[in-house]
């Protein structure tokens, strides 16, 4: 039973295993992964997995992430941002003791029909003193059920994508399947092509919005040299599978704006990201 604000705890090990598995998912070798080096930046979601019993789990498959999500007779989800502050590095092979609750979930009714936003706070401190780590506010569009079969690309060129810096990565249903087990994210959109076509109405698999913002993240990381304090993800519209994605950074002063175009040049996710 669903209860608002109800707060959930648990320890989680941020253990050497999980992060070599997420250095093997982003193909990077994962015998550089050792007992008390730091968690790389955006590597925390592997603390965050669900572990939602099948029967509580919504009709879509969407798991909450650490707790229960409601209904609501909205049976679409989708990301529409979230705000991760980095307030102390996780060693790796240390345990963490992770809190997760809904801030708040507000009612709004627009020109498609009814919806919901919900909020969840995930916060990461760090055993035994209890120091925070991570803190990270998730929110979600609850949506009207879509009616139609999936809308197929309309052979519309691609515009070009210019920036400072920039990289173009293809996300393919490995990479999806890897991330959505590492996380305990049984969302169909991002697993069940046939659910996604003919139910969410998408042309194909979506990748997923964290999985998204980790290629950001490791962007920085890898080709940069940016360390975020403090990120906040806009997502605009979604990324899908086997289709490039392009990633571009450009520093302002001592923030960065970074960003996630879809194939055809659109403009997917808005990052900012703060170093100081």
């Amino acid at each position: 039973m669903f209860e608002h604000g109800e707060t959930v705890s648990r320890v989680e090990s941020c253990s050497v295993g999980v992060a070599r598995r997420v250095a093997a998912m982003l193909d990077l070798d994962p015998g550089d992964i050792v007992e008390g080096s730091p968690l790389p930046r955006g590597w925390h979601f592997v603390l965050l997995g669900a572990d939602t019993r099948r029967s509580a789990l919504r009709s879509d498959g969407f798991p909450g992430l650490g707790v229960p999500m409601p209904d609501l007779g909205l049976p679409r989800l989708v990301l529409g941002g979230r705000k991760v502050s980095y307030l102390k590095g996780i060693a790796i092979g240390s345990s963490v003791m992770r809190t997760s609750c809904i801030q708040s979930v507000s009612h709004k009714t627009t020109a498609a029909g009814p919806m919901a936003i919900a909020t969840i706070l995930h916060e990461l401190r760090i055993l035994p003193e209890l120091e925070l780590a991570v803190a990270e506010t998730q929110t979600y569009l609850l949506l009207p059920a879509r009616e139609g079969a999936a809308v197929e690309d309309d052979g519309t060129p691609a515009a070009s994508v210019s920036d400072d810096w920039s990289r173009t990565v293809v996300p393919d249903e490995v990479l999806l399947f890897q991330y959505s087990a590492l996380g305990f994210n049984s969302h169909k959109i991002h697993l069940d092509k046939t659910y996604a076509r003919e139910t969410e109405g998408y042309p194909d698999l979506v990748v997923n919005g964290g999985l998204a913002t980790l290629l950001l993240t490791e962007f920085m990381r890898t080709e940069l040299g940016v360390a975020p304090t403090l990120l906040k993800a806009r997502h605009v519209a979604p990324l899908f599978c086997g289709r490039p994605m392009t990633l571009a950074a450009r520093q302002e002063g001592e923030t960065w704006r970074v960003k996630a175009y879809n194939d055809k040049g659109q403009l997917a996710i808005d990052t900012e990201v703060d170093t100081r």
